[in-house]
């Protein structure tokens, strides 16, 4: 999901050794195409082994996942399941926003624009079946847990923090929030640095804390309005929002109508479906209890065969890279 509330919710700057020894859920599909968006060869091409399978998503999970590990993060990664019937026009948008951007990847190649082949290519990113699988089986030759959710991986990571099994979800998605998430820990699987939209010119990222119960406080909502303040701004299941509505003023309508079925005959609703039916969908999202979070110690064997024997790594690369671990507990850890 994707919906706007950032500019509204509390959150304050914290650093990786805030969240030593803490268990995070990561929102695996987020992480990956964060890294297929930016692990890219000069000209915006994704890196690949010999014989021409993706490798940039596991280049990035390999690079991430063992720099948290070093500094004592217990990861465990939820990877989506069945989408709500609700998302397929938005899972139709994103599908046609790829193909425009092929369109214009390939004239910027015809033309020899290196900057619009960066630009265009990042917009491109596709996750396929092969990749998820590899994705998968690096983490657990890590030794890290992966919880496969039966709908929405930002719903099954908010469920493992509501439970006690992790202290936050990492995301750079709101939407963790909206499937009751207590907290959120922004910017994980960005780097420390990036460059500002339009320049040369670099800015720092800051790792950042959302804390659901501090936001509902400030803004002086129930978990039930903060979901309809989304709704209005827009979700994955009614992409856009209401036209014209912004959070400030979403804001303002929640506070102005205390009757949910008033505020929402006041406004335009011009979806398919009812605001019933997206209110339903995020708060009753599916997730479940079978999943196990167990860390092991790395399986130097498997993570060889895998990167190594399949996708051409060179061996001493992920060896040096994966010196850097410390010894990971076999049960939980502290949340």
């Amino acid at each position: 999901m994707g919906t706007k509330i950032y500019d509204l919710v509390e959150k304050h700057e914290i650093t990786l050794a805030d969240l030593q020894h803490k268990v995070i859920a990561i929102d695996t599909f987020l992480f990956l195409y964060q890294f297929l968006a930016t692990i890219r060869q000069p000209d915006g091409r994704l890196l690949t082994d010999s014989k021409g399978n993706v490798t940039s998503h596991l280049i990035g999970l390999l690079s991430r996942s063992t720099n948290f590990m070093s500094q004592g993060l217990k990861l465990a990664f939820v990877f989506d399941g069945e989408p709500p019937q609700l998302k397929r026009a938005t899972r139709e948008q994103r599908r046609e926003a790829k193909r425009k951007a092929q369109d214009l990847l390939e004239t910027a190649m015809q033309t020899g624009d290196e900057e619009a082949m960066r630009k265009y290519a990042a917009r491109t990113s596709v996750l396929s079946g092969d990749m998820i699988d590899d994705a998968k089986e690096l983490i657990s030759a890590l030794g890290m847990p992966v919880v496969q959710a039966p709908g929405e991986g930002e719903a099954q990571a908010a469920y493992l923090v509501k439970k006690g099994d992790a202290y936050a979800v990492g995301s750079n998605d709101a939407d963790s929030l909206l499937f009751g998430a207590l907290r959120i820990v922004k910017n994980l699987g960005v780097t420390a640095r990036r460059r500002k939209a339009g320049t040369l010119a670099s800015e720092r990222v800051p790792l950042e804390l959302i804390d659901l119960q501090k936001t509902l406080h400030s803004l002086e909502l129930s978990q039930d309005q903060l979901i309809y303040l989304a709704i209005l701004v827009g979700t994955d299941y009614n992409p856009g929002g209401i036209k014209g509505i912004g959070p400030k003023k979403a804001l303002g309508l929640i506070k102005k109508y205390k009757d949910v079925d008033a505020l929402f005959s006041a406004v335009k609703w011009d979806f398919p479906c009812s605001w019933k039916e997206v209110f339903d969908t995020i708060k009753n999202a599916k997730v479940t209890d079978d999943y196990s979070l167990v860390w092991k110690q790395v399986d130097k064997k498997r993570v060889f065969t895998l990167l190594c024997d399949k996708h051409d790594f060179k061996q001493e690369n992920v060896e040096k890279t994966l010196s850097v671990i410390r010894p990971q507990t076999t049960l939980g850890g502290f949340v």
